[in-house]
């Protein structure tokens, strides 16, 4: 169906807030958003507030008036009024707030608090959303000041009961809230950590290392010679090397070097036991001589990142290496990482730096999803609206100019999250990653989750038939008018589903297509998969379709009602896609007739079709759907939520950023521990935070086997960015905890298993924090990525302080003043004051953590 137009209504009173009133008003009244109760409906909703604090000259008059407020929430608000005030559901996250005769008024100098009951629960600040609004007849709308800001503690009050810590407590919320005294217990372990050998290791790991004595001294008397089909990975070694301030001569492999020490690049498909793996390579380093040897270019381009990761520059400006042996190959052809820029975007700048940051560490498939209910991201030839509408939100009801606000953006196209990559920006992406052996993997996401291109095409739609083009309107429409069904998806919209029975779909299916194909060209490359979404399609979408039911009258093509359009979608789609010869992907829940049973494999023409499988919530009983998947012909990608969405917080905290429905938190200790070779070993907790001692029983029925490893092609990380408006922002949460997405798709660790070595876990554990603290941070840092620093534990006992990191050797500060002055924590300390404690880890003085106290 049509989106529904929304347009704001004049409640026939005579009261109306003049521009400047508004302006004013806005400026001078604080709105602040708080939890009031999360032990009231179970799991299934709370008890919230907003308050106004009139600090203004502007009184809001009793009664109906023409003016409205706008919030965000992405918890649905289920209260309909409040304080003589109509609360309505807009669309998405966006209510507004409409005087009734019931209203009160608000004078200068008054304050008003509106309670309501909303979905769910809100534990922590970023549930909220900034830059709430207030509008009144043709004038333009005005932010709230005090919500127009990243720092949620302007415009949230504080979270700090324990109703309002926890999530429910029927059932039991059993996470532990981290403080410092947490933070220590969780930090301590007996391991102890060679510094030389973080310093000397290389993420990922390598599969075998051996060290020989002394160094190899790099300047600029040393050459390069690189086998001719080379080239590309020359230039970007080039550039790397620059970055140690080393600028080496290179020459294809024909040209004498004389008696220069010289790095040698080559190929050779013949390794040993690792000759048929794409990516392996051989390294060897000697005082004055550097060999690296691939299996295939990606090989050689891996060796040189390992040889870059032991690169050290010295105080005295030179650079050395350790001498070194290493034969290495990787554990999956599939080390990703998933990044939503639909429901945010962060900029040009951010997806250029993650994909050289993946490359780093051997990652080499970006999973781009430029386009959901809340932006479309990509300039596509023929389809303007695609980016120039459906790439902003802004304040238009009738939705003619942007997408309804959402996510915190505000009334304007100059707010947080707008914006969209152009095509020529996109070719010269795909050129940088190609160069860095990385496939980019794009998401036009649909049949759910597809508002922002619905809406853009209803605008072109409108557009067109204003200008007397009906057939042309129509060519890519993805909607019909007459299409009454009624739906609510997971988040609260009513019309963000693709009419799957109109044929103008799968025309603008082919469209996109067909120009993506044609950048992927114009880059040098190929599009070899394309995602498209399939995953949570509201129950009720096409239930009232006329065009579908004209399909469902036809006794010829298989499908007797809504139950079969999904799989009738996707065979289509895949249909498309085999014509182009392009694998197509979809998440798990796209490709499943119900919980347990998989659309028919053999249904699609496609050799390869990748499935996302996410959905790990252990007692919600489906997540053995990777086996299931994966035994039934489908390529299966690993993207479990409980341990590999970045989005999730890193603690159980208030102050963390980031949704947390598929587990109270995901530090990076834990994103490392992730098994890929045993989904079920992973089970470690519930939601609520109980410890899962039997996932069969938890279940209650038994759980398939891997029968077809074969179709396990490897993993990668998620974020999706509900609550992530910045580049700063995305980066802190997407690392450090990359780099163990890196670790475990390119190495298997000996203490993985059923029943995993703890103790070598544990060890394993130690080093890798202590690598990241000792040098892969800074070089993150260095390279402009933010990253997330772990707040520091800490007790006392004995009258001292005693203090800890999660990450070996990261710097603790600590302050005796609150803040005021800070000093490096060595060692256990007396404190005169524990109230006035504070602590930190820091960073080279860059960077540093949250701030915490001993309460």
């Amino acid at each position: 169906m049509f989106a529904t137009t929304l347009i704001t209504s004049s409640w026939g009173a005579s009261a109306m807030l003049s521009q400047s009133q508004l302006d004013a008003f806005a400026k001078d009244t604080q709105l602040t958003f708080a939890v009031e109760n999360n032990f009231h409906g179970g799991a299934g909703s709370f008890i919230g507030s907003i308050s106004l604090k009139n600090n203004s000259k502007i009184a809001l008059p009793k009664g109906e008036s023409d003016w409205q407020i706008y919030v965000h929430s992405v918890r649905k608000i289920k209260t309909l009024a409040s304080a003589g005030l109509r609360i309505e559901h807009v669309n998405g996250d966006l209510h507004r707030f409409v005087p009734t005769p019931e209203f009160a008024g608000l004078a200068a100098n008054g304050s008003l608090k509106i309670e309501f009951e909303a979905g769910a629960w809100i534990a922590a600040y970023t549930d909220f959303m900034p830059r709430a609004f207030i509008v009144s007849g043709q004038s333009l709308p005005v932010v709230f000041a005090n919500t127009d800001t990243e720092d949620m503690l302007a415009f949230v009050a504080p979270i700090e009961r324990d109703n309002q810590l926890k999530r429910h407590n029927e059932p039991l919320d059993y996470s532990p809230i981290a403080n410092a005294a947490w933070r220590y217990e969780h930090n301590q372990h007996s391991v102890k950590v060679n510094r030389e050998a973080a310093l000397k290791r290389i993420i990922p790991k390598p599969q075998n290392v051996d060290f020989n004595r002394g160094v190899a001294e790099l300047n600029g008397q040393w050459q390069i010679r690189f086998a001719g089909r080379l080239k590309s990975e020359v230039s970007v070694f080039q550039e790397d090397l620059s970055e140690f301030g080393l600028k080496l001569d290179a020459k294809a492999d024909h040209i004498p070097t004389g008696e220069s020490p010289t790095i040698y690049l080559k190929v050779e498909s013949e390794q040993g036991r690792y000759e048929s793996r794409s990516g392996s390579y051989k390294l060897e380093i000697d005082d004055d001589k550097i060999e690296i040897i691939g299996v295939d270019n990606a090989g050689v381009f891996y060796g040189i990142q390992s040889l870059l990761a032991l690169l050290s520059k010295e105080s005295n400006g030179g650079v050395t290496a350790p001498n070194v042996e290493i034969e290495d190959t990787p554990r999956y052809d599939w080390r990703g990482m998933h990044y939503d820029n639909a429901r945010n975007y962060h900029g040009k700048d951010a997806l250029f730096k993650l994909v050289e940051q993946m490359a780093r560490y051997k990652l080499n498939k970006f999973h781009w999803h430029f386009s959901d209910d809340e932006g479309w991201r990509l300039e596509i030839p023929g389809l303007p609206e695609l980016s120039e509408i459906g790439g902003y939100r802004c304040f238009d009801l009738e939705e003619r100019q942007c997408l309804l606000t959402q996510l915190g953006t505000g009334p304007f196209k100059s707010g947080s999250g707008n914006g969209y990559l152009s095509r020529e920006d996109f070719v010269e992406l795909l050129k940088f990653a190609k160069a860095r052996h990385i496939d980019i993997i794009p998401e036009i996401e649909g049949p759910g989750h597809a508002r922002a291109a619905i809406i853009a095409m209803e605008a072109r739609y409108h557009t067109l038939m204003e200008q007397g083009k009906e057939a042309d309107a129509r060519a890519f429409l993805l909607s019909d008018p007459e299409d009454k069904s009624e739906y609510l998806t997971v988040q609260n919209y009513t019309d963000n589903s693709f009419n799957v029975c109109m044929d103008s779909t799968y025309a603008f299916i082919e469209k996109v297509t067909y120009e993506l194909q044609g950048m992927y060209r114009e880059a040098g490359t190929r599009l070899e998969n394309l995602h498209f979404g399939g995953d949570e399609v509201g129950a009720g979408s096409w239930t009232q379709s006329p065009a579908c039911d004209a399909l469902f009258k036809d006794a010829n093509n298989g499908i007797a009602g809504p139950a079969d359009l999904k799989p009738y979608f996707t065979q289509r789609i895949a249909k498309i896609f085999a014509k182009r010869g392009i694998a197509p992907g979809a998440w798990e829940d796209g490709l499943m007739y119900d919980r347990v049973n998989p659309f028919k494999r053999d249904e699609f023409p496609n050799q390869v079709f990748t499935a996302n499988v996410w959905d790990n919530i252990w007692e919600w009983g489906v997540a053995d759907r990777a086996y299931r998947l994966a035994n039934d012909g489908y390529q299966v990608v690993l993207s479990h939520g409980t341990h590999l969405y970045f989005d999730h917080p890193y603690e159980a905290h208030p102050e963390e950023r980031g949704y947390y429905w598929a587990a109270r938190y995901t530090d990076t200790k834990k994103a490392f521990g992730y098994m890929p070779d045993d989904v079920y070993a992973n089970a470690d907790f519930t939601r609520n935070g109980e410890a899962i001692d039997n996932l069969e029983a938890l279940v209650g029925r038994p759980l398939p086997k891997l029968e077809k490893p074969q179709n396990i092609l490897g993993m990668q990380g998620q974020v999706w960015t509900e609550t992530i408006r910045t580049e700063e922002q995305v980066m802190a949460m997407i690392f450090p905890r990359l780099l163990t997405v890196a670790e475990r798709a390119w190495h298997k660790a000996s203490w993985e298993g059923e029943l995993p070595n703890e103790k070598l876990r544990a060890a394993d554990w130690q080093e890798f924090s202590a690598t990241l603290a000792l040098k892969e941070l800074d070089k993150l840092v260095a390279s402009g990525v933010n990253v997330n620093l772990p707040v520091p534990g800490a007790v006392i006992e004995g009258g001292k302080l005693l203090a800890n990191s999660a990450f070996s050797f990261l710097t603790i500060e600590v302050s005796q003043d609150a803040g005021k002055t800070w000093q490096t924590y060595t060692g256990p300390m007396t404190v005169s004051k524990p109230s006035d404690i504070r602590l930190r880890t820091a960073l080279a003085g860059k960077k540093y953590s949250r701030i915490t106290g001993l309460e």
